[in-house]
């Protein structure tokens, strides 16, 4: 059996089985442990599996943060509608706050085509994709620099609550629940974009279909604390109740 057969194999028993062991897939598989553990190795590597202590259970994507590699290849389209929405609602000599996730990142490459707005950030990506745009002023807050190219920590959150104020927030996280609100499963990331929300007057939140529904363990934000919710989706009723009775406004993200 080639590796990738058998890493198939091993993927389809841990979707079955709810865990797997290294002892009795080698049995299984007819290989040897070692073999089973760089099979693991690889898996985990693809982020399909988080190895244990003589085994593998699945990815709990409530507690389990995706890489940025992976997360910027996730749901790409959606992401780019959303940015292209977004950019509606920004106006020359706004100041702006974007965070570090994926769905700003394509924000702040639309926001080349416009000139004379102030962005404060702590996304490492967002400052390189605009440093060289002569009409636009990128604010860095500073801070740890983490594996999310982001700063985050008390410095990074210290700057934003100390130092600046911004007309408008645009922001993703996790994913949304209608009754714990906006979710992270970063408590570093969540941090910030808390103190950005309180040094804001106008917070976006950008929500791609696959964020309604989805949980994180981090509590970002109950839903009166932002006021455009921008989606690429039709909200079921019982979510437009929600952002009715929350006073927020649902903004549909245009094909």
């Amino acid at each position: 059996m080639f590796a990738l057969e058998r890493q198939k194999k091993i993927s389809t028993i841990l979707e079955q089985e709810g865990a797997v062991w290294v002892s009795k897939l080698a049995v299984t598989l007819g290989v040897t442990e070692e073999t089973i553990r760089r099979d693991l190795e690889k898996l985990e590597e693809q982020e399909l599996l988080v190895r244990t202590h003589g085994g593998a259970v699945p990815i709990d994507e409530s507690t389990y943060e995706l890489s940025l590699e992976n997360r910027k290849r996730t749901n790409v389209d959606a992401k780019m509608k959303l940015a292209k929405t977004a950019i509606k609602y920004i106006v020359p000599g706004d100041i702006i706050f974007l965070d570090a996730s994926t769905t700003t990142f394509y924000l702040a490459r639309e926001l080349k085509k416009m000139a004379n707005v102030t962005i404060v950030t702590n996304s490492l990506r967002v400052v390189n994709e605009l440093v060289n745009q002569e009409n636009l002023k990128v604010i860095a807050v500073g801070g740890i620099a983490s594996n999310n190219q982001s700063f985050v920590g008390s410095l990074a959150e210290n700057t934003v609550s100390e130092n600046y104020f911004a007309g408008k927030m645009f922001f993703s996280s996790k994913g949304v629940d209608p009754d714990a609100g906006i979710l992270e499963s970063n408590e570093k990331e969540c941090g910030i974009k808390q103190k950005m929300i309180e040094n804001s007057r106008a917070k976006y939140y950008l929500c791609d279909k696959s964020k309604i529904g989805r949980v994180g363990f981090v509590k970002l934000a109950p839903f009166d604390k932002i006021d455009y919710f921008i989606t690429d989706t039709d909200l079921s009723d019982a979510w437009k109740e929600k952002f009715e009775e929350m006073k927020v406004e649902i903004i549909k993200a245009e094909e």
